[in-house]
């Protein structure tokens, strides 16, 4: 289907490890190359380095100067990229019913389904706070 809304979305990040990378930045403070390479996930270098240009092509992370390291970037998410939080958060709560969550992601499931909505709002207040300093 021409201009379907999911499948435009999925072309910007739909693949498996642009969605880790924001779920890193999101829930796991990560911020830097070095840190999205750790991730337990093993990406690939050549992979990461394209993944990362494509969701700054498409303005859901920015590339900043690292205050201390003129060797390293910080990536930063940005409003586009905070309002895919309910998303994936969605997404976890579904993968709770049908699969083995890693216990870091029971605890952010737990607090979300306590009260999702008040969940979805302080994460969000969060992470704006997080991309403004």
């Amino acid at each position: 289907m021409l201009n379907c809304p999911l499948s435009s979305s999925l072309d910007i990040f739909g693949d498996k490890w642009s969605l880790l990378i924001i779920r890193d930045m999101m829930f796991f403070h990560k911020s830097t190359f070095g840190d999205f390479a750790k991730s337990a996930e093993g990406i690939a270098t050549n992979i990461l380095t394209a993944r990362l240009q494509n969701l700054e092509e498409h303005e859901l992370i920015e590339k900043l100067d690292h205050p201390t390291s003129k060797a390293k970037v910080l990536y930063k998410l940005t409003n586009k990229a905070i309002e895919l939080l309910p998303i994936l958060i969605e997404i976890q709560l579904w993968a709770e019913k049908y699969m083995e969550i890693p216990t870091e992601i029971k605890t952010q499931i737990k607090e979300a389904k306590k009260n999702k909505e008040e969940y979805i709002t302080t994460m969000i207040k969060k992470l704006k706070k997080q991309m403004a300093s």
